[in-house]
């Protein structure tokens, strides 16, 4: 079968994970467990997980011009993506998010850094690559502006885009209208969609964490459980997932199967530390799903 071209427009950060036994309160100083490094960014992180699950894989995005920049697009490009549209931005340093592990969960900062510089003008450099896509992926840790025009490009090119709303915040209705697929957690449909026309319905895919993942099709509610695993690092999860759905529906699977396959990445992905870290093969998934 020949590969499904996948192409993710978003995010690329350097993760600086610290462990503790204790979250500190206002003004409070604690010893924490551990600190690493990682490779992270919504977009970088879908990307990976596409990869690692069999597709070609184009990143579209900016890092800075310092050392984590070049790290950075060396770990995507081992992955086998394609960093050609990967740029470095002069005087910029590098997206790095601030993360916080403790009691199996995480709280997170995100500072861009050269992902605000992912402009409408950068991305329409590219309007070949997108075009030429079986799929598309976008999240919001770029400018709004930017997915707005992205997802424009990709109704122009009558190519599918996947809408990862994460971090939670407001796009216009005629972009949700746009997307093929909107991919929230719990949080993020309270928040975004809890009150939002019903013509949307059948675009909302909700993952739920330890509870599966719900959708609407065909006039009625659909469900996939939740896997029962013990988590490492819950951190990449979503990511995981969104990355798994875009392969399994570039593959032209049903929305079930393609949901199946994506809720088992994303239980799997939990079992390492880091984001990437611990993002499955498609082997991996299917002796998962063979077992369960």
């Amino acid at each position: 079968m020949t590969k499904p071209k996948v192409t993710v427009i978003g995010s690329i950060n350097m993760d600086m994970v610290t462990q503790t036994d204790t979250v500190p309160e206002q003004g409070e100083t604690v010893m924490g467990t551990g600190f690493q490094t990682a490779f992270g960014g919504k977009g970088a992180n879908q990307a990976v997980a596409s990869a690692r699950l069999g597709a070609d894989v184009t990143m579209i995005g900016r890092v800075g011009d310092d050392a984590f920049g070049t790290l950075l697009k060396d770990g995507l490009r081992a992955e086998g993506i394609s960093v050609d549209s990967v740029e470095p931005v002069t005087h910029s340093s590098s997206g790095v998010a601030t993360i916080l592990l403790s009691e199996q969960d995480n709280r997170i900062i995100v500072t861009p850094g050269a992902n605000h510089h992912v402009t409408e003008a950068y991305v329409s450099n590219y309007e070949a690559e997108i075009a030429a896509s079986d799929i598309v992926l976008v999240q919001l840790e770029v400018p709004l502006a930017t997915v707005e025009y992205t997802i424009d490009l990709c109704a122009k090119h009558q190519v599918p885009v996947i809408l990862n709303p994460a971090p939670a915040q407001e796009l216009s209705q005629e972009a949700y209208e746009k997307s093929t697929f909107i991919t929230p957690n719990e949080s993020e449909h309270e928040q975004l969609f809890s009150s939002k026309d019903e013509a949307l319905t059948e675009k909302l895919i909700v993952t739920q964490g330890k509870n599966g993942v719900r959708w609407f099709e065909n006039g009625k509610i659909e469900q996939v459980a939740g896997h029962t695993l013990v988590p490492v690092d819950t951190t990449g999860a979503g990511d995981t997932f969104n990355g798994a759905l875009a392969v399994a529906l570039g593959k032209k699977q049903s929305l079930r199967e393609a949901v199946t396959f994506a809720n088992a990445a994303a239980a799997l992905s939990v079992q390492s530390f880091g984001a990437q870290g611990g993002m499955p093969t498609a082997e991996d998934i299917e002796a998962f799903l063979a077992n369960s």
